[in-house]
C-alpha cells in the first residue's frame, strides 16, 4: 500500500461555530528523526511539536510565520519548532539521544523527557513592526495538554488538541498526525458537550492513521457534519543557506572571527533545524574578517 503523503486539512461545522484541522505528519517527523537521529521519547516529544507546528502554522496567512520554544525541566532540554502559511516546517530538539522507560500506560514518557516545569512560548511574525509573543506554563509535558492550554490562556479560544507519534522498534516512524478543533462564540452549551464526549471517547490518533484513516476520516469521526474548506501538503523545509550564514559569522565581529581564524584552518557551521554543514576555509573567513572590519 502506498503510503499516504502528509498533508492538511481545514474544515467548520457546527455551523460555522467550530473551526477544524487535522494533519498527518509522518514524512516530515521521519525526516527530521533521521537528520537529528533522535531516540524514541525525543522523537515523539519533537513530532508532537512539529504536529501542533504545522496546525497552527496553516492558521497564519501569507508571509507569515511562527516559532514555538517548548522549555521543560526533563532531559530533552528545549524543542523548537518554526513554521509558516505554506505547510514548510522544521524543527529540532538540544538532547536528540533521550529515550526513557515507557510510563504507566505503557506510552512513551515524553512528560518525563518534556519535564513537567517550563514554557510554552509562541513567537508570531505576522509582519508588524513587533512580533506577538505568548507564554503559558507547561501544565503536564505530554504537549496535547499543554498546546489546549496555550489556546485558552493566550489567545482566549477553547480548543481540543490531539497530537500523536508512533514509532517502530527500529526507531523510524510508523505514523505521525494529530487535530485541533477551536470552539467559536455561539456554541450551545450542549453542542459543547457532544464535542467533548467524541473527543474523550476518540482512539489515539496514532491508531487511526495506522488503521488506514485518512485525515478527513478522523475529523469526521469528531464531527460528524465537518465540511472540509481546504487543504495544503505539508514538507520539511529548512531557510538555511550559506550566505545567510555568512551573514550569521559577520554579525560575530571582529574579536570572535579573529579567535576562529586562529584556532582552526576550517571553521564549520552546523545548522541545528537540518544539520546541513557549512564549511569556511582560512582563506574564507579571512574575507568575512575584512567585511566585519567594514
Amino acid at each position: 500500500m502506498e503510503q499516504e503523503k502528509d498533508r492538511l486539512i481545514r474544515g467548520i461545522a457546527m455551523d460555522g461555530k467550530v473551526r477544524a484541522f487535522a494533519v498527518r505528519t509522518t514524512a516530515l517527523v521521519e525526516e527530521l528523526r533521521s537528520r537529528h537521529d533522535t531516540y524514541p521519547t525525543a522523537t515523539a516529544a519533537l513530532g508532537r511539536t512539529l504536529t501542533a507546528g504545522a496546525m497552527m502554522g496553516a492558521m497564519l496567512k501569507g508571509n507569515e510565520r511562527l516559532t514555538i520554544q517548548v522549555k521543560g525541566d526533563g532531559p530533552l532540554g528545549q524543542i523548537v519548532v518554526d513554521a509558516n502559511a505554506k505547510g514548510e516546517v522544521r524543527g529540532y530538539v538540544y538532547e536528540p539521544h533521550v529515550h526513557l522507560p515507557a510510563n504507566s500506560l505503557g506510552k512513551l514518557d515524553v512528560a518525563g523527557a518534556v519535564g513537567t516545569t517550563g514554557f510554552v512560548h509562541v513567537t508570531k511574525d505576522l509582519g508588524l513592526k513587533e512580533p506577538y509573543r505568548g507564554s503559558v506554563p507547561i501544565i503536564s509535558g505530554e504537549l496535547g495538554e499543554d498546546f489546549t492550554y496555550y489556546f485558552a490562556l493566550s489567545e482566549q479560544t477553547p480548543s481540543a488538541v490531539g497530537l500523536g507519534v508512533l514509532v517502530d522498534t527500529d526507531n523510524s516512524v510508523i505514523v505521525a498526525g494529530g487535530f485541533i478543533l477551536q470552539l467559536l462564540p455561539g456554541l450551545e452549551d450542549s453542542e459543547i458537550s457532544i464535542i467533548e464526549q467524541a473527543v474523550s471517547q476518540m482512539p489515539p490518533v496514532t491508531s487511526l492513521l495506522e488503521q488506514g484513516m485518512s485525515v478527513e476520516e478522523m475529523l469526521r469521526w469528531l464531527l460528524p457534519d465537518v465540511q472540509i474548506m481546504s487543504e495544503m501538503d505539508i514538507t520539511f523545509k529548512c531557510s538555511c543557506s550559506r550566505e545567510r550564514v555568512e551573514r550569521t559569522l559577520i554579525s560575530l565581529g571582529e574579536e570572535e572571527l579573529t579567535r576562529l581564524i586562529e584556532e582552526d584552518e576550517t571553521t564549520e557551521v552546523v545548522c541545528d533545524f537540518c544539520r546541513e554543514a557549512y564549511q569556511f576555509n582560512g582563506e574564507e573567513m579571512r574575507e568575512l574578517l575584512e567585511q566585519a572590519k567594514a
